[in-house]
């Protein structure tokens, strides 16, 4: 492969829901009445990032319908959530149509959440001195960095991303190794998902529990060395801190291969998408991506997310020409 090759793996409904929460006190609403917020800002962070960073290789990972193996081994995973909000329900069917139109793969395994699908390509890639960056703003991902691998996160309340690598993840959570953020929200927990970690444990305790025992297993073994409160904290909850770092480790082995030439970004379908953008009334973007400097690829303007799987099988959804999406349709 290439060295020059830089792949981005995209969170989809994770960036979804940024770019709709970041409208919310002034949301985008076309003369039909439609709430474009989640669509607008999904295209205007793709955009950015395509942009910005001239990706090579890009592909855009969606959780799949149905429950995944943590909602199984746990019902309540997730489960303090909230509905997911109409106007995010009704516009990913449109933003899949858009990242198709951007001809990027959609990456989607039943089962497995878009965590899993991302962590097994980016290891997978990063084994192979491919450099990869994983968008999302969730912290887990920051056990799936390595020496190739790196968390491409949005800053809070701001447009910029910011790049972390090993030595960012380390700094972060305070700890000595990437990996050790598994160990962190088995033991803290992590509300954002519903992991319940070790009651009466938060942060500054997991942080000095893991500098002194290293892992989860290893503070199990040897919890003789414990005193007080804490001692019987974590000897009472062994089995809840066991399993909430089962929730919380990120999948590297999901059944999915890594086909690069797949990833391989490609020139959008122009006449596509500005169908799709002036029925959603987006002129001001459209002006935009549209105005004549067509640059050769590698890389001008770009793309963002993804589709749904049959059984317990990978997908591995192409870039679909215009005629393909309209045959397709029914069935993704």
């Amino acid at each position: 492969m290439d060295q020059n090759s830089k792949l981005f793996f995209l969170d989809a409904y994770a960036l979804i829901y940024r770019a709709y929460y970041a409208f919310i006190k002034n949301p985008r609403i076309n003369s039909k009445g439609f709430n474009t917020s989640a669509i607008l800002g999904f295209v205007n962070t793709l955009e950015d990032v395509l942009k910005k960073e001239n990706p090579t290789h890009i592909g855009v990972a969606f959780d799949p319908s149905g429950p995944t193996f943590r909602h199984e081994a746990y019902e309540q995973y997730k489960a303090q959530r909230e509905e997911t909000p109409e106007a995010i329900r009704l516009s990913v069917p449109i933003i899949k149509d858009i990242i198709r139109a951007y001809r990027i793969p959609i990456l989607e395994v039943a089962g497995y959440e878009a965590d899993d699908v991302i962590g097994t390509l980016a290891t997978k890639a990063g084994q192979q001195g491919i450099t990869t960056y994983m968008m999302t703003p969730d912290k887990d991902y920051g056990q799936l960095v390595t020496e190739h691998v790196f968390m491409y996160r949005p800053k809070y309340g701001d447009k910029e991303f910011e790049v972390m690598g090993i030595e960012q993840v380390k700094a972060k959570f305070d700890i000595q190794s990437p990996s050790q953020v598994i160990d962190m929200l088995g033991l803290m927990g992590d509300a954002s998902d519903n992991i319940p970690g070790c009651p009466g444990v938060g942060e500054k305790t997991a942080q000095k529990l893991i500098a002194e025992f290293g892992n989860i297993e290893n503070l199990l073994e040897h919890t003789d060395q414990l005193k007080g409160a804490l001692k019987t904290k974590v000897e009472t909850n062994r089995e809840m801190i066991t399993f909430s770092k089962f929730l919380a480790t990120i999948k590297t082995d999901v059944p999915i291969e890594l086909d690069m030439s797949a990833l391989v970004r490609e020139q959008p379908d122009e006449e596509a998408l500005r169908k799709i953008f002036e029925e959603l009334e987006f002129r001001t973007l459209m002006e935009r991506i549209f105005k004549k400097e067509s640059q050769p690829l590698p890389f001008s303007a770009g793309p963002l997310f993804a589709q749904e799987s049959g059984p317990i099988q990978a997908i591995y959804l192409q870039k679909l020409r215009p005629t393909d999406r309209l045959k397709k349709k029914n069935q993704i």
